[in-house]
This record gives structure tokens, C-alpha cells and sequence, in this order.
């Protein structure tokens, strides 16, 4: 009796838990921030330094190499033909998939399934089976080497993406929104700019990422549909070969400055890629 009351009196001890999550999280971020630290270094450095002397942070450090980017023309006309050609294509990609991507929400049609799959496939095809068909039809027409070349090749894996991004959006959108706003008197055009782009304001946003990234960084297409007027910086960057070798300091710059354009979109519509990923088919 008395070994139960002094167990009883005796306060319990907790064992404390070790909590691997944030550890696990911050070796994963370290992970992926690594090659980003690691090539921000060498774009500080010069030749030399990057292939001769192994350091974490540049010895001698220069801003040569960025100099070169913001000085030649070759360089920094390959960011503004980048810029404006997948500006061009975000624009149509999403010009084209809003209403297309309304009808296959709100209708049934023959084929609609067939049709819906059918853009699916562009999506899951390599560019580089559309890269020879794509250069003689625009050589055959006078679009070779313009920007709205890039941007129309490129709607071709754009369009079906935000197609499917917006579809699932707009039919989480009840049905009787559309037939109250006709009820009230809206016409079409402005139901849709007033009252339904709003609802799927998320969805807009998570399409217009997509198609910006997946343009930004595609290089087969780019670089087979220009040659010198509106050649995009991946194309410069796989050009820099000389007769001493790769200018690294220059591509680790180059390189830097295409994450730029990338990080500020995701800044800019974060809120609707929060929203998009929790809500849409992403």
C-alpha cells in the first residue's frame, strides 16, 4: 500500500520526442540551394580561379563576368528576345485555353473526350519531333527568326497544359452562376470578364506560371526556329565555345540571371499558386 501511494506521489517524467522534421527540411532546402549558392560563387570568379583552385566563395572576386552579359549585345538581346517571346506565348496560350477551356467544362459535344485526350498528347510529345516540321513551315512563310515563331511552337505543349489546369478550375465553378448572371442580363463576354474570371483568378495564375516556366526554359525549339534577331539566351548560352575553351564565369552569370526573371513570376502570383495547388487539378 505504501509503494503504490510513493508511485502515485511521484511526479511522471515525459520523455521528450526528437522532432527530425525541420532537420530533415533544412538539409533538404541546403540540398537544393546548393547548386544555386555554388553557381552564384563562380559567377564572381574568374577563369582561372573556377578551373585551377577549388574554394567556397571566390578568392579575387569580380563582377567582369556580368559586365560581359550587360555590355555585349549578343548577351543581354538574348534575355529581351527571351522576355518577349514568352510574354507573346503566355498571353496566347491563355487567350486560347480560357474559352476552350470554358466549352469543355460547361458542354458536352461529340468528341469532347477524344478532343480533351487528343491535346493531352501534344503536351507528352518531345519538341523535337515538331522541330523539323516547325522550321520549314516557318522558313516557307517568312517567320524563321522572329519572336512570334517561339511563341506560336511554343503553344503548341502551352495551350493543352493550361487547357487542363483551367478546365479543372471552371468546373469546380457551379453551373447556376452562369444561368443567374444570364438571368440578370449579362451578355457573355461580360459575365465572363466580370464575374467568372475572378472565381478562377487561382487558376489564371498556376496557368500562367506553367506557361511561362515551360517556355523560358525550352531550347530545342528556341534554338532551331532562330538564328541571330531573336535568338533566346539558352541558345547564346550553348554558343559560348571558343577556341580556349568554355567562358564558365560568364555562363555561371548567365545562368544567374535566367533564375531572375523565373523567381520574380513565382513572387508575383505566389498567393494564386497557394491557391491553385490546393484547389486545382495541379
Amino acid at each position: 500500500m505504501t509503494d503504490i501511494t510513493n508511485n502515485a506521489s511521484k511526479p511522471k517524467k515525459h520523455k521528450t520526442k526528437f522532432n527530425a522534421s525541420p532537420w530533415i527540411m533544412g538539409l533538404y532546402i541546403l540540398f537544393l540551394m546548393l547548386p544555386i549558392y555554388w553557381l552564384l560563387s563562380m559567377s564572381f570568379k574568374s577563369n582561372q580561379e573556377i578551373l585551377n583552385v577549388f574554394s567556397l566563395w571566390p578568392e579575387n572576386f569580380t563582377i567582369d563576368n556580368y559586365m560581359v552579359i550587360f555590355t555585349d549585345p549578343s548577351w543581354y538581346w538574348g534575355y529581351i528576345n527571351s522576355i518577349t517571346y514568352v510574354a507573346m506565348n503566355t498571353v496566347i496560350s491563355l487567350a486560347v485555353a480560357l474559352p476552350a477551356a470554358y466549352a469543355f467544362s460547361r458542354y458536352s459535344f461529340v468528341g469532347d473526350n477524344h478532343l480533351f485526350f487528343w491535346l493531352l498528347t501534344n503536351r507528352m510529345a518531345p519538341p523535337a519531333v515538331f522541330a523539323l516540321p516547325f522550321f520549314q513551315l516557318y522558313s516557307s512563310v517568312g517567320l524563321f527568326d522572329t519572336h512570334i515563331a517561339v511563341a506560336l511552337a511554343h503553344t503548341l505543349f502551352n495551350v493543352p497544359l493550361a487547357v487542363w489546369i483551367l478546365e479543372g478550375f471552371m468546373r469546380g465553378v457551379p453551373k447556376e452562376i452562369d444561368e443567374t448572371a444570364y438571368i440578370d442580363g449579362y451578355g457573355f463576354f461580360k459575365f465572363f470578364g466580370k464575374i467568372f474570371t475572378p472565381l478562377i483568378a487561382s487558376g489564371i495564375g498556376v496557368a500562367a506560371f506553367f506557361c511561362f516556366m515551360f517556355s523560358w526554359v525550352e531550347l530545342l525549339l528556341s534554338r532551331t526556329l532562330t538564328s541571330v534577331d531573336a535568338k533566346s539566351i539558352a541558345a547564346t548560352m550553348t554558343r559560348t565555345v571558343s577556341a580556349s575553351g568554355l567562358d564558365w564565369g560568364v555562363l555561371a552569370a548567365a545562368g544567374i540571371l535566367t533564375i531572375i526573371p523565373g523567381a520574380l513570376v513565382i513572387y508575383f502570383v505566389r498567393h494564386h499558386i497557394a491557391k491553385g495547388f490546393a484547389l486545382g487539378r495541379v
